[in-house]
């Protein structure tokens, strides 16, 4: 950006802010290199090697190429191959908290922007909603393990009633095991998921919404036709943060089954796995699991990016050839 000034000679100058911007944000890429772009170059490289301790003993690093990938998709005297396995995991336990938290989470955005319904007190309804996204997820974990665990209130109070004997064990069962998870990720954060989305509704034009009411369309077509294509950047948004929250899934599962992943591996995650190679220590391991989940991480988010916004990019694209006349449905 360039501005005139004025000499008193009466001569132009040409003044530049342009650097100023660049001075700014400077500190933001010296944080960036030093912290995050330095480490994921060493992530990369120390993925090539051989390089852990056994007792007090250390091996290497000493370099092995694509070994340690091979070692990942190497099947156990099981014949299983973990990684798959766990990632597997990770994309079911992030899929059944997901799915509810965006559909509450798009419901309740409605609900609270309607001008027809005109909600009181939303101030109040949006703070006891986004609450529990303040709590740690450590925490959250550590009250729902004293919740349900053998001598927790809920296990007392659903033998009270004849629901469940002694015998029942929460953390024994996959699907209670995964739907606990999967019940505290939803709560922790469809209330952020919420809030984006009403935000995004609000920047819509009203004035749509009144013209496609007065043209007859009821609420599930002003939903489809007006109120989603302008708010899929949004949403695009949020499902791809949630989805690269959801394969950095840890502390909840990690808290609640104290790192064992209950029962049988089943709720074991890609971090949970990349942990256990931190804790022996196993670097170059280590850090070949982090390359393939920062992999995961941009394929995914890529696909979804693409499938999403794809179409509504190609129709702002497309100018109408002739003035439309009648009803906009």
């Amino acid at each position: 950006m360039e501005k005139q000034i004025r000499r008193k000679d009466g001569t132009l100058k040409s003044v530049s802010y342009a650097k100023w911007g660049y001075i700014f944000i400077t500190p933001f890429f010296i944080a960036y290199i030093l912290f995050t772009l330095i480490p994921q170059f060493l992530t990369v490289y120390n993925s090539f090697f051989e390089h852990y301790r056994v007792g007090l003993q250390e091996v290497g690093p000493n370099f092995v190429g694509l070994q340690n990938y091979k070692e990942l998709f190497t099947a156990d005297p099981n014949g299983t191959i973990l990684i798959l396995k766990y990632a597997l995991n990770t994309l079911v336990l992030w899929v059944l908290g997901a799915v509810p938290q965006f559909v509450i989470a798009m419901l309740l955005a409605l609900f609270f922007t309607s001008a027809r319904l005109n909600i009181k007190g939303q101030s109040f309804f949006k703070t006891v909603i986004y609450m529990p996204n303040l709590i740690m997820a450590a925490a959250f974990s550590m009250l729902f393990f004293t919740l349900f665990s053998r001598v927790g209130p809920i296990q007392g109070l659903l033998e009270n009633w004849g629901v469940l004997d002694h015998s029942f064990d929460f953390f024994a069962h996959k699907v209670t095991v995964r739907g606990m998870i999967a019940l505290m990720n939803f709560l922790m954060w469809f209330g952020n998921t919420t809030i984006v989305l009403m935000a995004g509704i609000m920047g819509i034009d009203q004035s749509l919404f009144e013209s496609a009411t007065i043209d007859g369309a009821n609420s599930v077509q002003v939903f489809f036709r007006v109120t989603m294509p302008l708010l899929m950047p949004i949403f695009v948004y949020c499902l791809i943060t949630a989805m690269i929250g959801g394969i950095q899934m840890f502390d909840v599962p990690q808290v609640l089954t104290k790192g064992d992943g209950v029962p049988n591996g089943l709720t074991r995650t890609l971090v949970m796995y990349l942990n256990g190679y931190l804790r022996a220590p196993n670097y170059g391991m280590a850090g070949a699991v982090s390359v393939i989940i920062f992999i995961i991480t941009g394929v995914l988010g890529g696909v979804v990016y693409k499938m999403l916004s794809a179409q509504y990019k190609d129709q702002s694209k497309k100018k109408p050839h002739r003035e439309r006349k009648g009803n906009v449905l």
